[in-house]
């Protein structure tokens, strides 16, 4: 009986493995860098860095800004870019207090208004993008001033909810069992989420499904990695990078309630640099400027390693505001060299094989 001889290209098959995707890789050095971070911050600094609580109010504190990054994730993954997101987040927080306190509105009818707004946003920067191919830079930075503009019209003077369902929903919090500190007195005090934070939790999981398993998602990365690929594959271009741009609208609307529903207050500097916030989050967690690799987990990770690094530099003393800034640009920049070095090695090993 003759025996069967292996080819080569089968023994080739047999011990090599499919390497790992650069959307992958960079998701594991970003899980990586914000583990390394806060277990350093916990054996070095330890006190609120040893409170569940507090690693919980990274989440309670930056919920909105998880939503507004994970709309520019979508944006970034197609080759645009969207700074409008931080205009949109304070014009809904003022829209929805006006509404709520003089205008008689009900809570169900506030985020109507956030999500009419975010979408109407996400509609017009859409078509002058997509169909107009205008700039995406030039329309966002327009729409940043037109929401800013738009929420001192809506009131020149700071506002605060007294809508009593609004706060009693503002007010809410989940307690997680088994889960919290000691207080001075000895009483153990369980740690707490808002109502926020399971909202932003949700976005992250259904943008990550829609990346990952349907066809839109598969588009995004199609044209943010080769636009003229994508095209000749069949993919209407013109109507994935305007169906990110919306997603991107709604999200900000998202992302201005949860604001909200964080500090019931309206003003038209909130969210101050909130866009730029969200743009270094998503670049951290791994996705890059020039489109076609990103993954919304990684936007997660990427948020929580900005601000405990945020809290690293004040739990060390350094409690000026451009101290903050100088270590967010500093981490900023490693990480789009690392991004650069990583991908230039995968690049150049690929060419080799």
């Amino acid at each position: 009986m003759e025996k069967h001889k292996i080819r080569p290209s089968e023994l080739q098959r047999v011990g090599s493995r499919e390497p790992i995707s650069n959307t992958n890789l960079l998701l594991i050095i970003t899980i990586a860098t914000f583990v390394g971070m806060y277990g350093m911050a916990m054996s070095v600094w330890g006190g609120g860095f040893l409170n569940p609580q507090q690693f919980l109010d990274l989440f309670n504190n930056n919920s909105f800004l998880i939503v507004l990054a994970c709309g520019l994730t979508i944006v970034m993954i197609a080759g645009g870019i969207d700074i409008s997101v931080g205009g949109i987040t304070a014009l809904v927080t003022m829209a929805c207090v006006v509404y709520l306190d003089d205008k008689g509105g009900s809570v169900a009818g506030s985020l109507a208004l956030a999500l009419g707004i975010g979408t109407a946003f996400g509609l017009v920067q859409g078509f002058l993008v997509s169909y107009l191919e205008i700039q995406p830079f030039i329309i966002s930075l327009a729409g940043m001033f037109f929401a800013r503009g738009m929420t001192t019209i809506v009131s020149v003077a700071p506002r605060t909810a007294v809508h009593e369902a609004f706060l009693a929903l503002k007010a809410f919090r989940i307690v997680i069992p088994g889960i919290g500190s000691y207080g001075k007195a000895g009483n153990f005090i369980p740690a707490r989420i808002e109502l926020g934070v399971v909202i932003a939790l949700a976005v992250v999981l259904a943008i990550f499904i829609v990346l990952k398993w349907t066809r839109f998602g598969r588009n995004l990365y199609a044209i943010g990695g080769n636009n003229q690929s994508a095209l000749m594959l069949g993919i209407n271009v013109k109507r994935t990078r305007f169906f990110s741009y919306l997603l991107s609208g709604v999200l900000s609307g998202i992302g201005g309630y949860v604001y909200l529903l964080h500090t019931g207050a309206g003003n038209a500097s909130n969210a101050t640099a909130a866009e730029m916030q969200a743009i270094a989050s998503a670049i951290i967690g791994g996705t890059l400027l020039t489109g076609g690799v990103g993954n919304v987990i990684g936007t997660l990770f990427g948020v929580l390693s900005l601000k405990t690094i945020n809290n690293i530099v004040i739990a060390s003393g350094l409690r000026e505001p451009y101290w903050q800034s100088i270590t967010t640009g500093l981490m900023l920049c490693f990480f789009i060299l690392l991004q650069s070095v990583i991908l230039t090695i995968r690049e150049g090993s690929a060419g080799r094989d």
